[in-house]
């Protein structure tokens, strides 16, 4: 009797129990069940139209300067796109998506749960992902916000999916996927593909081209249809066999679409001439700019220019060089003729859609002739002063002694302005900077358009005039085009019939504003005759001859100003100059970054500079450049860059500031002194500075089995003035004393009945050639004399000594 009642208790507690526990999983149940109805119902308050997704972008047509085609695109950026309405996409595209992607796109919901099972069997089964279940929603919205593969991404995705579904069909949701579609390279959209891989419209697309094309999204990159032909075919077999299971064709309309033959557009995707430049106009363009657009650029110039952009780096190869760029400006007008970006802006495995001339890159040595205009301007420098090329060493704070070197690693001891900026000279550069101060230079490279230099002073330190900082070609060819002009500053055009397509006026106004306390868009040509002055130097060929030699690739028959530049370890070298008609910059590298094989500028960029130039002027021979007005020519002695004496063996002219003369004529050369006896000799006294310099030199000269001329050097050239003391219009021969051997001197074939290591020759107009033979020795040079006019107006000048 105890027990039952026992036992009846024990039971009432259970039952109990069991229906509050119930109680209790029901409430959790409907909560959990409530909050995902929640949830669910959540996107409809949010939903996603289709006109949010409108893709508005516009092909633009493109013309050249006289209405010939350059090409359209279908995207002002970079990519490719062009959206069509699902209606008029070929059927045969759109089952063969669907059956690619997701067979039951129609019938099922924003997830396909049967899909995400079969996956979720799979990957335990494998132990790793082997297939998606990403329904084209999903696939949509990874489009629409591309992110990492991962659970707190996933998330994401399914929210925003349940957002498209909540306020879009299943046509629309499937019309803004088809035309997203990742179809290889930077080619979007069914209708883009079609048109640049097909050249017809997507509405077109037979069963063949159709399951071709939607084989790619598997794998744009690796499908591409120009590079992975063989891998696109075997995922076009696996496209008409899942088209066959859900019933759109028969088996043997599958084998006739595999097999048959289909080709390929080239690659130019539309595009005639010149990509980089119509992407970087469309670019700038306003939304809904109407076409055809007519930019500045010359089509048969631009062809021109990008096959000997070819053909340069085709030369190059060997050397690790596979990229070039080229711009060419109009100076009068600013306009831009030409621009070559790459070598192929279609191959991705040479990195062909970077712009080289948008890229920033170290500049080398042509950032030079706005530091000797600047220290000009400011009257901290004169033409006939010399500087220093000897070794020499900067202490910079928290770092190591800087001691810049030349390209050839050697010095030159005295050289003139003149010969230290035609031939790029490193350490008398870094003196006129350290004159000059980093600040002002930055601030003056500013000003001339470089907007890219915008690090502290300290940042870019004494280097910034060898190229320290980063600069793009196109920043480049704008500077030395206001060389041109004289320091004339106006604004770069790219349309003819856009005017807000071009540099504005007022764009440069704002640069000058900002750098300048009292701006004037005429700023920098308040020197006209300094700019005269740089461009007359970097038209010198003799001044040059020392680095380049009389006869280099970047002599052209008629005046033009050159500048080449060479970076650290050889990774760019440019070459830009310029006549009075045309400025043209050059630049030859890798995109990579990889240094080429010991090619500097003259060898790299330079060629393709030269034969640009040619180009521009086969018709047409330029004017010459402008003579820097109020200043005055006047001879002096190479080596010291004052008025000559009899001592001085080395004569050539310099300009002089008219308020300078009169220092001129009092203050004569001290280097040289003559020494009396029956041949005429001289002791050269240079200062303390030298003395290190020239214990190398005396080393140098006197190494055993070594014969070399001395005086004068290969390529000089010399003026003749008529009614002139003939005693002050010799030359010194002089050769290195190597040992007590007779010394054999030839003027012209011609033996001098010299036995000297030392003589001086009367000047006399012609081309000679010098030899001179010391037994088995021998040493040749050659040097020009030429008589000068009453009025000289030459755009070069004679120079003695290039140094």
């Amino acid at each position: 009797m105890h027990n039952n009642r026992l036992l009846r208790k024990v039971i009432r507690v259970i039952h109990h129990q069991f229906w509050l526990r119930r109680s209790y999983q029901t409430r959790a149940m409907l909560i959990i069940l409530f909050l995902l109805l929640i949830c669910r119902l959540l996107p409809y308050l949010a939903p996603i139209r289709a006109s949010q997704l409108k893709q508005d972008e516009q092909a633009l047509e493109f013309t050249d300067r006289n209405g010939l085609p350059l090409g359209t695109l279908l995207t002002r950026n970079q990519d490719h796109t062009a959206v069509v309405p699902l209606e008029v996409i070929s059927p045969h595209f759109i089952q063969a998506i669907l059956a690619a992607e997701d067979g039951r796109f129609y019938q099922h919901g924003t997830l396909e749960m049967r899909a995400i099972a079969r996956s979720f069997i799979q990957a335990i089964k494998a132990k790793k992902i082997v297939s998606g279940a990403s329904t084209i929603t999903m696939q949509l919205a990874r489009m629409l916000e591309p992110a990492p593969r991962n659970l707190s991404a996933k998330a994401k995705e399914v929210w925003l999916s349940w957002r498209l579904s909540a306020g879009m069909t299943k046509d629309e949701i499937l019309e803004a996927y088809i035309n997203r579609l990742p179809m290889g390279g930077n080619i979007y959209g069914v209708e883009a593909a079609s048109r640049i891989y097909f050249a017809i419209p997507a509405g077109e697309l037979n069963l063949a081209q159709s399951s071709l094309l939607a084989a790619i999204p598997n794998n744009p990159n690796y499908l591409n249809p120009y590079e992975g032909w063989e891998s696109l075919k075997r995922r076009q077999r696996y496209v008409l066999e899942r088209m066959i299971e859900d019933g759109y064709i028969t088996p043997l309309q599958a084998q006739r679409a595999y097999e048959e033959e289909i080709a390929l557009q080239p690659r130019q995707q539309g595009i005639i001439a010149a990509p980089h430049f119509l992407f970087w106009v469309a670019n700038q363009l306003p939304k809904g700019q109407s076409s055809p657009i007519q930019t500045t650029l010359d089509r048969s110039l631009q062809q021109f220019v990008e096959t000997q952009v070819q053909e340069i780096v085709k030369t190059l190869a060997h050397l690790n060089v596979t990229q070039a760029a080229a711009l060419v400006l109009d100076n009068s007008t600013g306009e831009v003729l030409t621009y070559v970006g790459s070598v192929d802006y279609f191959s991705e495995a040479q990195l062909g859609r970077n712009d080289g001339v948008q890229a920033l890159r170290q500049p080398g040595s042509t950032l030079k002739p706005f530091l000797y205009q600047l220290a000009l301007e400011k009257k901290l420098l004169r033409p006939h002063n010399i500087l220093a090329d000897v070794p020499t060493h900067y202490p910079i704070p928290g770092a190591k002694i800087y001691s810049p070197t030349d390209y050839s690693e050697t010095f030159a001891g005295p050289v003139r302005v003149r010969i230290a900026l035609a031939n790029s000279l490193n350490v008398p550069a870094v003196r006129v900077l350290e004159k000059v101060g980093v600040s002002a230079f930055l601030e003056r490279l500013q000003q001339l358009g470089f907007t890219h230099l915008n690090q502290n002073p300290e940042y870019y330190g004494l280097g910034l005039t060898l190229g320290s900082g980063e600069v793009s070609l196109w920043e480049i060819a704008r500077a030395y085009r206001i060389m041109a002009l004289q320091g004339q500053v106006s604004p770069l055009v790219t349309t003819l019939n856009h005017n807000h397509n071009q540099e504005s006026q007022e764009g440069w106004e704002s640069i000058i504003n900002s750098y300048s306390p009292s701006p004037t868009p005429q700023l920098l040509s308040q020197n006209p005759e300094t700019w005269s002055l740089i461009a007359n130097i970097l038209s010198d060929r003799y001044a040059r001859a020392k680095a380049f030699g009389v006869d280099s690739i970047l002599n052209l028959p008629f005046p033009a100003a050159v500048k080449t530049g060479t970076s650290s370890n050889f990774r760019d070298t440019w070459t830009v100059g310029f006549t009075t008609d045309y400025t043209v910059a050059t630049w030859v590298g890798n995109f990579n970054g990889e240094p080429m094989q010991q090619v500097s500028g003259v060898m790299g960029a330079a060629h393709l500079w030269n034969r640009i130039m040619l180009r521009l002027h086969e018709e047409n021979l330029p004017q010459p450049l402008p003579v820097p007005e109020g200043m005055v020519l006047r001879p002096i002695c190479a080596i010291s860059g004052l008025k000559p004496t009899p001592a001085c063996p080395s004569v050539v002219q310099e300009y002089f500031y008219r308020e300078d003369l009169r220092e001129y004529e009092t203050k004569v050369d001290t280097f040289y002194e003559l020494i009396p006896g029956e041949s005429p000799q001289y002791r050269l006294n240079l200062p303390p500075e030298y003395n290190q310099w020239l214990a190398r030199q005396q080393q140098s000269n006197h190494l055993p089995l070594t014969l070399r001329i001395l005086s004068p050097r290969d390529g000089d050239y010399f003026l003749l003035t008529e009614g002139k003391n003939s005693q002050e219009q010799r030359l010194m021969f002089q050769v290195s004393e190597v040992s007590n051997q007779p010394v054999e001197w030839r003027l012209n074939g011609e033996t001098l009945a010299v036995n000297t290591s030392s003589f001086f020759w009367q000047l006399r107009p012609g081309v000679w050639t010098l030899e001179v033979r010391v037994g088995k020795m021998k040493d040749q040079v050659q040097f020009q004399v030429e008589l000068a006019q009453p009025k000289l107006n030459h755009q070069g000048f004679s120079v003695i000594s290039h140094q």
